[in-house]
Formats: structure tokens, C-alpha cells, sequence
């Protein structure tokens, strides 16, 4: 189908658009773009349906005291640049209720928590949500969608992340317990964004508030690589992640909530934390560690605002609340719990700026702790040994940031962090540490 012509109004308009736009140079402070408006073509797109994403996030992390290394006082940088488009094809197509998006992101960078944590621990946490998964250039999203019977029923089918749909949560701290699709950080058989798998999504719209949601996501684990981060074809599929959801969008005292229940199953093999094929202590056994075929978990996500000011539902307190539980026979971090609270427009004079308090608990499962004293049981091995094997109970995290919006294109939010127990090991030092995280839109 043709794009829809141009009526005279609808010219007058991007003119007048496009004229307005001349204003936005680069580095306008009331731009949302940093390279402002190129003379008014990325409006011009905007009103087209072709919504440009140029983005750049920095996150810096330094240890003021505590950890692993307690008296070696680092900092550690990563960052992430994004490019893509989102794209309406209703407005470039007439085509109704459809949407496509691609979009590539590079990774770089190391992270705090390899000083922070006992390097022989499983990881449980990081202090830069923005770092993982390698430093490489990805494929992130490389998807269409398609609604009927006004957008009732929607079908999203092509390349994404299980983050981007189901068990989703805002990010808006710089410690990754308080980021992403909890489930995508701890079960290895899903992964959160940059990461993309094949994937489809079917959503059903029960009212205007309530909708409900299944997909099914390929699970490849050589996605991973850098050498792959292009990779399209399904060569290394190991099998199926099946994620299903119920999501409530209700407005308590006309301040906007949104709430979600929901329910994964995985048929991808993965080995038992604790015994072997014989159902006994693999660490006494010295024999593998059997393999599980499935593996399932379920998840609680809720967000509400609670308060706005003066009238405007653009400022107020959000109150985010979250908990996960993992099959704890398969993964080593078997629950996980979140509380947060965001105030956005703390002062009259700063309405777009965030205040932020979360804290977090990541448990680790009680089989993968029995299995780490049972091996040391077996030793004889103490802490101090190079070849004992921490034993990981409960990290606690908690972080209070502010974020300035300097401009409409730049949010600069420094950030403390208190982490307990890091990677729930006891016998390391519990950390302080200060973050800055930088995003940018060019």
C-alpha cells in the first residue's frame, strides 16, 4: 500500500513544524535531541510514524569501602549506545494497528562487582545494570506487529527480548536488582535486552484495563557469543521458554497503576544444583550433576502512583514493588523481592528530576547453598582455602539516587549503594558504593 497523501492542513502543519523546529539546534536545552532537529526532517519522520533512536547510557561505580578487595578502592566504567528506529506503520502505511521496530546495540566496559564480590561465588548482582552480556555489537530487535478488531488481539512475531513483554519494570536506578525482567537476570535460559531471541508474542485485550499475553522464545545459548551477535540462524537451539501473563492497568484515585501476574515454563536441560542421576550428593558422589528437563518459575510485578502535585499527574510518588521465584533445583537464585519508591518533581523549580530509594533481597536457592557445605564438608576445606566453595545465602541491596534532567536529551543521576553480604557470601565485607549513571538521547 502507498504511503496516505498529504491534505493541505496536514502540509501547513509540517511546515509550521519544520519551522518551529529550526529552533532546536544542537544541544538546544528544550530539545529531545542533542543533534536537535535537522532542520525539522526528524519531526517531519515523527509525523510520518518513523521515530529515529539514537541513545547512550554511562554507568561509573567506585567502592568507597568494603568488598571482596576491601582496601583496593577502584572504579569501574560501562556504557551502552543504541540505534534503531520504531516505526507506525499505520501512519506510513495505513496499515492498521501494525508496528515495526529494529534496533542494534553495542556494549562495552567491566563492572565493580569482580571487586566487590568473592571471584569464586556465583553472581548474584551487579552495581551497573547497563554491563553484561559481553562487549559487542548485537542485534537487539528485528520485529513486526499486527492488532485486529481494534488492536483486541495483537500478534508480535520476529526477533526480541523476553524483557521487552513480559515481567517488565522500569529501570530507573543503576543497580540491576531494581532493573529489568527479573526472571531474564537469574534464569539462564532467557535473557534480558540487548540480547534478542526469535520469539513471538499473542496478546488478547479482556477490557480496556485488563489484557492477558502467551509467547514462546527460541533459547539459544550461542547468542551469547560476540562472535554472534548478528546471528539469525537457529543453529545451537537447545529448546522453548513459554512465558504467560495477566496485566491490570487500573487508575486508583485517577493516578495510573499497572500490575502483573505471571508464569514461565522452560523445556531447555539444565543441571541440578545438588544431586547427581542417582538423586545423591553430586559434591560426594564426584559424579555429574543430573539433568533437569524443565524447569518453570512465576513472578509478581506492580507499580502505582500514589501521589501528584497540585493536579499534575506528571509529578508524584510511584510506589514499584516486584518478586520473582525460580525453580530453586535449577537455578541458583531461587526468589528475589524488591521495594522502591520514585518521586518525580521534587521541587517546583526541577518538576522533570527523580528521587529514588529501592531495596532488594536476591536469595540464593537452599539446594545451591547445600550443595557448596557439602562440598566443603567433604574438603575440609575453610574460607580462606583457595579451593573451598563460598557459600551463598542472601545479598541485600539498597540505593538512593537523584537524577538530574539537565536538558530534554540529557538525565545526569548519581547514586549510593549499600550492598549486604555481596553475592551472599557473609564472610565478605559488606560494600559502599558510589555510582553516576549518564543517558543521552542523540
Amino acid at each position: 500500500m502507498h504511503p496516505l497523501p498529504l491534505r493541505p492542513a496536514a502540509l501547513l502543519a509540517l511546515a509550521l513544524c519544520a519551522s518551529g523546529a529550526q529552533a532546536a539546534d544542537a544541544f538546544a536545552v528544550d530539545s529531545p535531541w542533542m543533534t536537535g532537529d535537522w532542520g525539522g526532517l526528524r519531526t517531519d519522520w515523527l509525523k510520518r510514524g518513523i521515530d529515529l533512536k539514537m541513545g547512550y547510557t554511562g554507568e561509573s561505580a567506585s567502592n568507597l569501602r568494603g568488598g571482596y578487595q576491601k582496601h583496593n578502592h577502584v572504579t569501574r566504567y560501562a556504557d551502552q549506545f543504541n540505534l534503531g528506529a520504531d516505526i507506525d506503520l499505520q501512519k506510513l502505511l495505513g496499515w492498521e494497528d501494525a508496528a515495526f521496530s529494529v534496533s542494534i546495540t553495542n556494549r562495552n566496559g567491566d563492572n565493580l562487582n569482580e571487586k566487590i564480590s568473592d571471584p569464586r561465588a556465583t553472581g548474584l548482582g551487579s552495581t551497573q545494570e547497563i554491563q553484561g552480556r559481553g562487549s559487542v555489537s548485537r542485534l537487539s530487535e528485528l520485529w513486526l506487529s499486527k492488532g485486529w478488531f481494534d488492536d483486541r488481539i495483537n500478534l508480535k512475531a520476529g526477533r526480541f527480548a523476553v524483557s521487552d513483554d513480559f515481567a517488565v519494570e522500569d529501570c530507573l536506578f543503576q543497580n540491576l536488582a531494581f532493573c529489568g525482567s527479573q526472571p531474564g537476570n537469574y534464569v539462564n535460559s532467557i535473557y534480558n535486552g540487548p540480547i534478542s531471541q526469535w520469539a513471538a508474542r499473542v496478546r488478547y485485550r479482556l477490557s480496556d484495563s485488563v489484557y492477558t499475553q502467551i509467547g514462546a522464545f527460541n533459547v539459544n545459548p550461542s547468542t551469547l557469543e560476540n562472535d554472534n551477535g548478528f546471528k539469525l540462524n537457529g543453529a545451537g537451539t537447545q529448546g522453548t521458554f513459554v512465558p504467560v501473563e495477566l496485566v491490570w492497568t487500573p487508575s486508583v484515585n485517577q493516578l495510573p497503576g499497572e500490575y502483573r501476574l505471571g508464569y514461565y515454563h522452560s523445556n531447555v536441560n539444565a543441571p541440578h544444583v545438588y544431586k547427581d542421576a542417582d538423586n545423591q550428593p553430586a559434591a560426594l558422589t564426584g559424579n555429574d550433576y543430573r539433568s533437569v528437563d524443565s524447569r518453570h518459575g512465576m513472578w509478581l510485578v506492580g507499580k502505582q502512583q500514589l501521589t501528584s502535585v497540585n493536579g499534575d499527574a506528571n509529578r508524584g510518588l510511584t510506589l514499584y514493588a516486584s518478586a520473582t521465584f525460580q525453580d530453586r533445583a535449577t537455578t541458583a537464585v531461587d526468589s528475589y523481592q524488591k521495594l522502591a519508591l520514585v518521586y518525580k518533581g521534587p521541587f517546583d523549580a526541577r518538576p522533570t528530576d527523580t528521587l529514588g530509594l529501592g531495596v532488594a533481597r536476591v536469595h540464593a536457592s537452599s539446594l545451591f547453598l547445600r550443595n557448596a557445605r557439602t562440598a566443603n564438608a567433604q574438603s575440609g576445606l575453610s574460607y580462606d582455602d583457595a579451593g573451598y566453595v563460598p557459600e551463598q545465602h542472601s545479598e541485600y541491596v539498597a540505593e538512593l539516587n537523584y537524577g538530574v534532567q539537565a536538558t530534554r536529551w540529557l538525565n545526569v543521576m548519581p547514586s549510593l549503594q549499600y550492598i549486604k553480604n555481596p553475592d551472599g557470601v557473609r564472610e565478605v565485607d559488606n560494600a559502599v558504593v558510589v555510582g553516576l549513571q549518564v543517558q543521552s538521547q542523540f
